[in-house]
């Protein structure tokens, strides 16, 4: 079993304004992504690397409603709620197997599919994001190319993904037992600090942060 970055997700109210998010930080346009119908959402993309991409995702006003909860918490987001860098997705060859590896409560392994994509991910049927988003989700995908290599690529490109958590040992156990590989430093919170990410992203125009945003 082996498991890698795969991409980091920016969730918002509406995903123009998600957009406008990221496009405001890194100084590049975003490409257009699709829906998601068994979710109610849609997405737009950003190629960081040859296997590696960022999605701003958002729920669809033009989709039906799910008969579940939407994942990356997209439920409790409000019309207020501002965009944040949510959560950061691991790649893996065996997703069963890195399921049962976990330490943590990944939620079911779901399939989903998106006009050719075809993939399995894990989602907690509430659409929660174990610790905040500082836990990663779980993804294989069951279809190629990988989403990233036939997205444009824009010069971006991830340097380092920062993962503040609260339980910094076991997830380093976790991601070792995982066979992980990626640029992901943990660094251990104190207590009653809430869990979040940044993102360190070169760019045409220099290294730019995604800042984190906190529990809604």
């Amino acid at each position: 079993m082996q498991s890698f970055l795969d991409h980091i997700a920016v969730a918002a109210a509406d995903l123009d304004s998600g957009v406008r998010f990221v496009e405001q930080a890194l100084g590049v346009t975003l490409q257009p992504g699709g829906q998601h119908p068994r979710m109610g959402t849609h997405n737009r993309l950003l190629r960081l690397g040859p296997d590696i991409y960022l999605e701003v995702i958002a729920v669809d006003p033009d989709a039906a409603t799910p008969q579940r909860a939407r994942w990356f918490e997209l439920d409790q987001i409000t019309p207020q709620s501002p965009p944040r860098l949510a959560t950061w997705v691991v790649r893996t060859d065996d997703i069963i197997a890195a399921q049962a590896a976990c330490p943590w409560d990944t939620g079911p392994i779901e399939a989903m599919t998106r006009g050719a994509l075809a993939w399995r991910i894990t989602i907690p049927d509430d659409g929660s994001l174990p610790d905040g988003g500082a836990t990663p989700t779980l993804i294989q995908w069951d279809a190629t190319p990988h989403p990233a290599t036939v997205l444009e690529d824009m010069g971006c490109q991830l340097q380092a993904l920062e993962v503040f958590h609260p339980h910094v040992d076991q997830m380093r156990s976790a991601l070792d037992t995982l066979n992980f590989a990626g640029n992901v430093q943990l660094h251990a919170l104190p207590a009653g600090a809430p869990p979040h990410l940044l993102a360190h992203i070169r760019t045409p125009q220099g290294l730019r942060t995604l800042p984190a945003g906190f529990s809604y």
